[in-house]
Parts: structure tokens; sequence; C-alpha cells
């Protein structure tokens, strides 16, 4: 992501819905997107045509778009989905020096790879973010949040 230019919301990611583990990091980041910062298009169906690059390399690869055009492929489409929900530190971490590159590397072995994982791998862990990206995007409604357990938040009654 250039670190000079913040990206201009809304994100549209193009992800292959056809991936168990692509479509559960979807209704993650959905659950998450209180803001409506995000769009979602899922590139999956045959003669599917439209956004920033083949369908080929968007099956292959998460793409992003922002509002001003600017494409965002792999690890640096996590990076704008995951400042745009407001979790900067996942973003954060995946701009440090040595993570990033360890990050850029995965990325395209686990994308190529992605149909391989063995569904008690990737449910339980899409189940848990799930889980808590539900709870999270209940406690926040018109811009505003309840907090467990504080004084005069509904989450404390």
């Amino acid at each position: 992501m250039d670190t000079h230019r913040l990206p201009v919301y809304p994100v549209t990611l193009y992800y292959d819905g056809s991936c168990r583990l692509c479509s559960g990091e979807m209704r993650n980041l959905r659950a998450h997107d209180t803001a409506g910062r995000l769009a979602f298009v899922d590139c999956s169906p045959e003669g599917f045509t439209g956004g920033p690059a083949p369908r080929a390399a968007l099956m292959a690869t998460l793409h992003a778009v922002d509002a001003a055009g600017r494409v965002y492929t792999g690890i640096e489409s996590f990076r704008v989905a995951h400042a745009a929900i407001g979790l900067p530190i996942v973003s954060a971490l995946l701009g440090l020096p040595g993570l990033s590159q360890a990050a850029a590397r995965a990325y395209p072995v686990l994308a190529r790879h992605r149909h391989r994982l063995p569904a008690w791998l990737v449910e339980p862990f899409l189940a848990r973010a799930a889980r808590r990206a539900a709870r999270r995007a209940a406690a926040c409604r018109d811009g505003a949040c309840t907090l467990p357990g504080r004084p005069g938040s509904e989450g404390g009654r």
C-alpha cells in the first residue's frame, strides 16, 4: 500500500467466492465493516467480466480498487481492507519490515493452494472469526458502540 496516500473509500474487493477460505474472510470483513467502507464482488461465476484485471487474475489473487481507482493486490489488499474496517493494527503489522516481506512471499503460496486446505483446518478459524465479528458488529449501531461492563453502556446493564 502506498504509505503516502491513504485509500479513498469505498474500496471494492474482488475475490474468489468458490473458495471456502476467501468467502469466509469476506464474511468476516463484511461483519466488521460497520462504516460501509467496503464493497464485495464475487468473481467466481463463469463468464464474470469487469474488475481491474482479467477474471483469471482476480480468481488467483485478491484485488482491491479504491474510489480513486488505485488497484491493490494480494497482501496490499488485505492491508487496505483491514484499515477500512477499523483494524489498523493488522494493517500496520502487515506493513512492518520483515513481516511485510514474509507475508508477501507467503501469500502467493497460500493463494495457489487455498482450495487444498482441509475443512477441519479452515472452518474452526473462520467460525471463530465470524462469531467475534458478529459480536463486534452487534455492539455498534448508527456510529455508536457499547462497551461491555461500562456504566451507562448497554453492555454494562
